[in-house]
C-alpha cells in the first residue's frame, strides 16, 4: 500500500479521498489556493501546502507547483481527484517522471481516450458501437460539410479535445451548419487549444447510460455495474442513479460487456467510465472514456458496497484487483443529486459567495466541501456537496432522498436545493422515464408560496427578544401584548422587501412558540426556536432556519433561499438607473466584441464573463448604441460592476424617462 499521497484537487473530493486514505492509514498531504487557505479540505492533513494564487491557473492548474509539493512534503503517489488536471496526460507523465505514482490511468491511456477522433477509431476496432460520424476531426468547414452529407441531419459537432459539453452544436439542416461550425471552432480554440471539430449523428432524447470499470496491472478488468446519468443540463449532470431503472437485461447485459472489452482493448489501468447513449430503439453507443474516478462514483459504491477510492489506491500500488467479477454483486438502488451554488430564479446563474452556516442531513451519504460554513469561489466549480440516498428499491431511495433535501440548510449562499426538490418530484422523474433533455423542460418553481412563508418567517424573528448581539431586526416589534390592543388587531407589523417586492406582514396571534402571521391574504403558523445565532422552526409543511446576515435576515426555507431587508432602512436600489449592463457576480472579461459607438441589436452580445466555470453573455435588451465600456478585455470585474452603458434608440426604445431593461442573461459551461 501506498505510504503517503498528494491529494492535488480541493474541496469535497479531496475530503473525500482523505477519508479513505485515513481509514487505510495511509498519510495524506493537501494543497490549497490563496483562496482556500482556510478551506475544510485541509483538515487532518499530515501537511498542508500553499500552491499559488486563488486562479485554478495559477495554482491547482500549476504542475510545476503540484510536482514540487508532492517532492518536498515525502509523497510517494499523486491522486488527481476529478477536474482540474484529473485528465490531463502532461500531467500524469510529470508525476511519473519524477519517480512518483500517478493514481489512476497510465499517460498515454489518457492521451488516446481525451482525444474524440482517437477514441472513436479505437472504440470501433474494438468492437465497441460508436454513432455515424467523421473519419477525422477537422477546423474545416468543406470538410465538415461533407461530413455533413454523409452523416445525416440532424448533427453534432463536438470540439475533438472537449468535455463537459463545452461548445457542442447541434445542427438540424444544413443552412445552421456553417455558423454552427465557426462557434464550435471557435470555442474549442478558447476552452481547450484545439479548435478541431467532429460531427456526429444526433440522438434526440437520449438516455446516458455509463458503466464503471476497473483495471489491474495483472490484466484484469471488471464493471462495477452502469448508472443513469440522464438528468441533466448544458451537457452537465444534476441527478445520477445506480442501477439504470427499467433497463431492458439484454441492453444491460450487451453494455457491460462492451465497457469490459473496451477496456481491455486498452489495456486499462486504475479507474475509469464507459459513458453510452442509449436511443429510445434500445440501441445504444459510444460517447467517451473519463480517465479517472466520477463525481457521481457514491452511487456504484453504494450499491456494491466497494470503496472505490480504495481500490484506486491498490491497484496504483501495483495490488491485483481486490476481488474477480463474479463476487461483485449489486443490492439496491441509490440516487444522488449535486448541490451547486447557483440560482435557479437567475437561469441557474453561479452564485459564488460564502455560507454563514450550514446544516446538512444525517439521513443519507453526504460529500461536502464544508461541514457548517464555508466559500464557494468564484475561481472554481459552484459544485458544494453531493446527497446520496440509498434504498431497498428506487422508490424508497427517491424518500429518503426527497426527506434529506427538506432537512438541509444552507444560509448566505444561494443553492439549487430547491430546485433539486422540485426535480425530483416531477411526473416522468419518479416514473424512471427520464432522457437528457427532460431538465430543459423542467422550470424553477415560481416560488410566490415559500416567499410568502419566508416573510412570515422573518416576521417572527422580528418578534422575537433581542440576542447579545444586536441587530435592528430581532425585537423589532417589540413585546407582543395583545391585553394592550383591541381584541381584533394585530399584535405587530412590518413592512419587508423580498426579491424586488415590498411586501407587508402581521402577527394576528401568539402561542407559546407557534406565532400567526399574516402575509396577503394568507395567514401562516410559524413555529420559531432559537438555537444560538439561528432560528429554525417550520412554517407551511416546511422545515426553516434564518439568521442575520449583515442589516438582512437570511432564511432558507423550502430549499430555497430568501434575504429579506426591512423596509425602514429605504429603497436604495431603486433609483439604480437600468440603462446599463452590470456584472451579476464577480469573474473576468473573457469577450468584448464590440468598441465604444458600435451599434447593436437587441440580443446582441456586448460582454462576456467567465465565472466558476461558466461564460456568462450580457446582451442588449433592445437596439442601441454603445455610449460606454466599463472593462477591458482579460479583467477581472467585481459584482455589480458596470460593464456597458447604454444609449437606447428613440425609434425603439422605452418612453421618455423610462429605462432600457437589460435582457437576460445567457449562460454555459466553460468544461
Amino acid at each position: 500500500m501506498l505510504k503517503r499521497i498528494l491529494i492535488a484537487n480541493r474541496g469535497e473530493i479531496a475530503r473525500r479521498i482523505a477519508r479513505t486514505c485515513a481509514r487505510l492509514g495511509v498519510e495524506y498531504v493537501c494543497v490549497y489556493s490563496d483562496a482556500d487557505a482556510g478551506a475544510d479540505h485541509l483538515t487532518g492533513a499530515f501537511e498542508k501546502v500553499r500552491v499559488g494564487a486563488a486562479p485554478a491557473a495559477r495554482s491547482y492548474l500549476d504542475i510545476d507547483a503540484l510536482i514540487d509539493a508532492a517532492l518536498r512534503s515525502g509523497c510517494d503517489a499523486v491522486h488527481p481527484g476529478y477536474g482540474f488536471l484529473s485528465e490531463n496526460p502532461r500531467f500524469a507523465e510529470r508525476v511519473v517522471e519524477a519517480g512518483l505514482t500517478f493514481v489512476g490511468p497510465r499517460p498515454e491511456t489518457i492521451r488516446a481516450m481525451g482525444d474524440k477522433a482517437t477514441a472513436r477509431k479505437l472504440m470501433a476496432a474494438a468492437g465497441v458501437p460508436v454513432l455515424p460520424g467523421s473519419p477525422e476531426a477537422t477546423e474545416s468547414h468543406a470538410e465538415l460539410a461533407a461530413d455533413a452529407r454523409s452523416i445525416g441531419y440532424p448533427l453534432i459537432l463536438k470540439p475533438a479535445a472537449g468535455g463537459g459539453g463545452k461548445g457542442m452544436r447541434v445542427v438540424t439542416d444544413e443552412s445552421q451548419l456553417a455558423d454552427a461550425a465557426a462557434e464550435a471552432v471557435r470555442l474549442g480554440r478558447a476552452a481547450f487549444g484545439d479548435g478541431r471539430v467532429l460531427a456526429e449523428r444526433y440522438v434526440p432524447s437520449p438516455r446516458h447510460i455509463e458503466v464503471q470499470v476497473f483495471g489491474d496491472t495483472q490484466g484484469s478488468v471488471v464493471h462495477l455495474y452502469e448508472r443513469d446519468c440522464s438528468l441533466q443540463r448544458r451537457h452537465q449532470k444534476i441527478v445520477e442513479e445506480a442501477p439504470a431503472f427499467g433497463l431492458d437485461e439484454s441492453v444491460r447485459t450487451a453494455m457491460l460487456s462492451t465497457a469490459v472489452r473496451g477496456a481491455r482493448a486498452l489495456g486499462y489501468v486504475n479507474a475509469g467510465t464507459f459513458e453510452f447513449i442509449l436511443g429510445p430503439d434500445g440501441d445504444f453507443y459510444f460517447l467517451e472514456v473519463n480517465t479517472r474516478l466520477q463525481v457521481e462514483h457514491p452511487v456504484t459504491e453504494e450499491i456494491t458496497g466497494i470503496d472505490l477510492v480504495e481500490w484506486q489506491l491498490r491497484v496504483a500500488a501495483g495490488e491485483p484487483l481486490p476481488v474477480p467479477q463474479e463476487e461483485i454483486t449489486s443490492s439496491g438502488h441509490a440516487i444522488e443529486c449535486r448541490v451547486y451554488a447557483e440560482d435557479p430564479a437567475a437561469g441557474f446563474r453561479p452564485a459564488p459567495g460564502r455560507a454563514v452556516y450550514a446544516r446538512w442531513p444525517d439521513s443519507v451519504r453526504v460529500e461536502a466541501a464544508f461541514d457548517t460554513a464555508g466559500e464557494a469561489s468564484q475561481h472554481y466549480d459552484p459544485l458544494v456537496a453531493k446527497l446520496v440516498a440509498h434504498g431497498p428499491d428506487r422508490a424508497a431511495a427517491l424518500r429518503r432522498l426527497d426527506a434529506a433535501l427538506g432537512s438541509t440548510t444552507v444560509l448566505g449562499l444561494t443553492t439549487n436545493v430547491g430546485y433539486l426538490t422540485h426535480l425530483l418530484g416531477e411526473p416522468r422523474v419518479r416514473a424512471g422515464r427520464t432522457h437528457t433533455h427532460l431538465v430543459d423542460g423542467v422550470s424553477p418553481a415560481d416560488g410566490h408560496e415559500t416567499a410568502d412563508l419566508a416573510i412570515a418567517c422573518a416576521a417572527s424573528i422580528a418578534a422575537m427578544p433581542a440576542p447579545e448581539t444586536a441587530s435592528p431586526w430581532w425585537g423589532r416589534l417589540g413585546p407582543l401584548d395583545r391585553a394592550a390592543l383591541a381584541p381584533d388587531a394585530p399584535l405587530g407589523r412590518i413592512t419587508v422587501r423580498c426579491r424586488g417586492s415590498r411586501r407587508q406582514a402581521a402577527i394576528t396571534a401568539r402561542t407559546g412558540s407557534v406565532l400567526a402571521v399574516r402575509v396577503g391574504d394568507r395567514t401562516v403558523d410559524v413555529r420559531i426556536t432559537r438555537q444560538g445565532p439561528v432560528w429554525t422552526g417550520h412554517a407551511g409543511g416546511h422545515r426553516w432556519s434564518g439568521t442575520r446576515v449583515g442589516a438582512d435576515v437570511e432564511l432558507c426555507i423550502g430549499g430555497d433561499r430568501f434575504t429579506i431587508t426591512d423596509d425602514v432602512r429605504s429603497d436604495r436600489d431603486a433609483a439604480a438607473s437600468d440603462n446599463v449592463l452590470r456584472a451579476s457576480l464577480p469573474g473576468v472579461v473573457v469577450s468584448l466584441p464590440h468598441a465604444e459607438g458600435d451599434r447593436v441589436e437587441a440580443g446582441e452580445t456586448v460582454v462576456v464573463i467567465e465565472a466558476m466555470k461558466m461564460e456568462h453573455r450580457l446582451t442588449a435588451p433592445a437596439p442601441a448604441t454603445i455610449e460606454k465600456l466599463g472593462c477591458a478585455l482579460h479583467a477581472a470585474v467585481a459584482a455589480g460592476q458596470v460593464l456597458a452603458v447604454l444609449l437606447p434608440e428613440e425609434s425603439s426604445g422605452p418612453p421618455p424617462g423610462q429605462p432600457v431593461r437589460p435582457a437576460p442573461e445567457r449562460s454555459e459551461h466553460v468544461r
